[in-house]
């Protein structure tokens, strides 16, 4: 018999065949991490954080959980948090979609808001100041700067897609966040797949609407983020996300979040590079989470077909 975490990784990796036919030579997956019990990418780094405070005596039974997130972390948290009878505390930006706050409190998290215009920094700075108010009374796993964060993906997504690609992969292409999963799928990619070209991906300016993203020139640079890892980055549009998400609804049959649309469009414009070059490849990326914590935004109502 088997636990909820146990469930936690080995995710499929999804071929886009309607997105790789407007690339032909260039072959498009991405690695559907909503299918994780928490719904998200998050469950892999939330799990790994979780253990290692427990390995380390920072975890004890006494203490709440609380960590700064933009959603998807917070709700692994709480999942989690659920499953080994841990008190969890959240701080989110007050415009984080209903269905993230509905969901969070459904696993019975502590919610925090925290201003709208200040973004994730905004809930970083707010849980600093609880913590440092009483430090003795909380686990802060700081998603941010922990280094097991970025380890989740070295030890365990990376592993999977060299797995799931039979060593045809050429490219991988992730959005910055937190930076886990870029830097650590680029590390393991680094060391036993030195051919493939890695990628990271930023919204193209500091006020955008790709939730779980920062632009790292105007945000709170996470200490966990090594900018010169990746061969390059690609600079995103907030539209041009929101264009993907419906397109793969509607062309695909996979609901998506915006990250996730925003990732595939990162890797879009990388296969489209590639095949306008004459070249051949396998471009991968990560779907973050599937679309349910995002259905009431209103930019599933635009029409793409003008």
């Amino acid at each position: 018999m088997s636990s909820v975490l146990d469930q936690v990784g080995n995710t499929p990796l999804v071929y886009l065949p309607r997105l790789s036919a407007t690339t032909p030579g260039v072959e498009i997956y991405a690695k559907d991490e909503s299918r994780n019990p928490g719904g998200s990418v998050k469950d892999r780094p939330a799990l790994n954080m979780i253990r290692e405070g427990e390995r380390l005596g920072h975890l004890t039974p006494d203490k709440t959980l609380i960590d700064a997130t933009s959603g998807n972390t917070g709700i692994a948290y709480a999942m989690i948090g659920a499953a080994l009878g841990y008190r969890i505390k959240i701080c989110l930006p007050r415009n984080a979609s209903p269905e993230r706050k509905r969901i969070l409190k459904a696993y019975g998290a502590e919610v925090v808001l925290t201003p709208a215009e200040l973004g994730s920094d905004g809930a970083i700075l707010e849980t600093r100041r609880i913590y440092a108010e009483d430090p003795d009374r909380y686990f802060y796993p700081d998603q941010y700067n922990n280094p097991a964060n970025w380890r989740a993906h070295y030890e365990s997504t990376a592993v999977e897609i060299l797995e799931q690609t039979s060593g045809r992969l050429t490219h991988f292409v992730a959005m910055l966040g937190t930076s886990g999963t870029c830097m650590g799928i680029t590390r393991r990619l680094r060391q036993d797949a030195p051919h493939v070209k890695c990628y990271s991906g930023q919204p193209a300016t500091g006020f955008h609407g790709i939730e779980g993203t920062k632009h790292m020139p105007t945000a709170i640079v996470p200490g966990i983020y090594e900018p010169g890892l990746t061969d390059d980055n690609l600079w995103i549009d907030t539209e041009d996300a929101y264009r993907m998400t419906r397109r793969v609804a509607r062309e695909e049959g996979i609901l998506i979040g915006i990250s996730a649309g925003a990732n595939l469009h990162a890797a879009h414009t990388l296969a489209t590079q590639l095949h306008a070059e004459g070249q051949g490849g396998m471009v991968v990326t990560v779907l973050c989470d599937g679309a349910d914590k995002y259905l009431s935004e209103h930019f599933w109502d635009d029409d793409d077909s003008n």
